[in-house]
């Protein structure tokens, strides 16, 4: 498991589940409107890594996520099999992309907005 630093986790957890396609592994609510949500890759896919849905207000977090975001780093590097096939399916669900697909090297890559305060950096090996 590791954290994503999120704004909102329910409105993370929409776009992590609704939009990018991973499924809920935990959802629970620990009171007073806190929760601990964990995301994962769907049935059938390799379940070795959850995303914690983290708080990203506080005195650590909060700047942490700040610098990475001005720096225009991704928070997570997502491996997908088909690059510009994902990214025109993201694009028709309205999802804000500050880098169109291009060749970096050895793949090819694209940066999406979360929605949440992060940068998510989707990849691919060129053929």
């Amino acid at each position: 498991m590791t954290s994503v630093y999120v704004d909102d986790v329910a409105k993370a957890h929409a776009f992590y589940t609704d939009v990018l396609g991973f499924e809920t592994r935990t959802r629970m609510d620990l009171g007073g409107g806190t929760l601990f949500i964990t995301v994962g890759a769907p049935q059938g896919a390799q379940r070795d890594l959850e995303l914690l849905l983290e708080p990203g207000q506080g005195p650590i977090a909060e700047p942490y996520r700040r610098a990475v975001r001005e720096a225009g780093l991704p928070a997570m590097v997502f491996s997908v099999a088909d690059l510009r096939a994902e990214y025109e399916r993201l694009r028709g669900e309205g999802v804000i992309f500050v880098q169109e697909p291009q060749e970096q090297g050895p793949v090819i890559t694209a940066l999406l907005d979360d929605t949440v305060g992060n940068l998510i950096q989707l990849s691919q090996p060129k053929d």
